[in-house]
């Protein structure tokens, strides 16, 4: 059951800007406030209420057209930890991201271990279906002993600095 295709008739923008607008507010944290200024610094004057209307509107086709994204053998994945206090207990964040910036899977761990590396490579594998083509890892120990131990065919390469911490 195919869903109709995204009309874009009647509308005073062209197709491009819309599905811009509605992309930066559903990617990203920003408020409609924050789009209608990003979009006016481009020269493009559109109110908030505009883009509520199209997020309303065309959003959920878009959200379709993302989650279609098929894992591919030539993605990349960015793996990081970060700790957070939950109930003033010390917790773990384990993320994975790939190269396009989507987020692939987090899960939160007590511990900072092989095998709490183990078990998000393990996840992610599960979920994707596929291998990616190489992990960028931090110099954390544990991604490498888990690496080696659940795909040990991947190619492996090291950051000093986090990329996902924001």
């Amino acid at each position: 059951m195919n869903s109709p295709a995204v009309s874009y008739k009647n509308h005073r923008f062209p197709p491009q800007i819309i599905a811009r607008a509605v992309w930066l507010y559903f990617r990203f944290p920003l408020s409609l406030r924050m789009v209608e200024e990003m979009l006016l610094e481009r020269g493009i004057v559109v109110s908030y209420e505009t883009i509520r209307r199209w997020g309303r509107k065309f959003g959920t086709a878009y959200a379709r057209q993302l989650r279609r994204k098929k894992p591919s053998r030539k993605d990349i994945w960015h793996l990081d930890e970060v700790v957070i206090s939950i109930g003033g207990r010390k917790h773990w964040l384990w993320r994975a991201v790939d190269q396009d910036g989507y987020v692939l899977d987090e899960i939160v761990q007590a511990r900072r271990d092989t095998q709490a590396a183990k078990r998000l490579l393990v996840r992610l594998l599960k979920k994707q279906g596929l291998t990616p083509k190489r992990i960028i890892i931090d110099k954390l120990r544990s991604y490498s002993a888990a690496k080696r131990d659940v795909m040990p065919a991947v190619e492996q390469s090291w950051l000093g600095k986090s990329v996902l911490r924001g």
